[in-house]
């Protein structure tokens, strides 16, 4: 009987360790109609945006005849299709990236350190539950939730890391990366 007990503890523990905390916001709930024969049959679309604040962010729209369901779907969709994104310090985006989906345009700039989220509303979101503390974004053209939140994953997907760009040209990071002051010129040169 303990026996049993162990192994039950055992596999929830695991359940525990495979299944990541997410943190999720709601972006945008919407009502929508379809007409039919008797008239008029109305539904909710959610726009939900889920991260675990480490690097990791995805989105998803669900509809649904009732609200919750909706959320439910959304954030169900947005865990399937989370990407990873690299961050520089763990607080800020590596370099300037520029992001478009539709007639919406997003660009988002990297920051020193207290700088905050500058971004507005489904930009914003994105940032704070990607984990990012230091952002500077501004989105013109289209102000549609979905087209913004679209465009900043376009610009988010381009996000690479210095190590990523020397992987793929074939050249070490210190050759990527500016010289930072105090250090030897030719170091950089090379």
């Amino acid at each position: 009987m303990a026996e049993r007990e162990g192994r039950r503890e055992r596999r929830d523990r695991r359940d525990e360790d495979r299944e990541p905390e997410f943190a999720d916001r709601l972006v945008a709930i919407n009502r929508v109609s379809k007409t039919v024969k008797g008239g008029k049959r109305f539904g909710f679309a959610a726009l939900v945006v889920v991260g675990d604040q480490k690097g990791r962010v995805g989105f998803g729209s669900g509809k649904a005849k009732e609200v919750p369901e909706a959320i439910r779907k959304a954030t169900e969709e947005a865990k399937r299709s989370m990407i990873r994104v690299p961050l520089r310090e763990g607080r800020t985006l590596h370099h300037d990236v520029q992001g478009r989906w539709g007639a919406g345009k997003v660009v988002m700039r990297s920051a020193p350190a207290g700088t905050g989220i500058i971004a507005g509303g489904p930009c914003r979101a994105v940032f704070e539950m990607l984990g990012v503390q230091d952002v500077v974004a501004k989105s013109t053209g289209s102000q549609n939730p979905y087209n913004m939140v679209r465009a900043t994953f376009d610009g988010l997907r381009n996000e690479f890391s210095p190590r990523q760009v020397a992987a793929r040209r074939g050249k070490k990071v210190s050759d990527i990366l500016p010289a930072r002051e105090g250090q030897p010129a030719e170091t950089a040169d090379a």
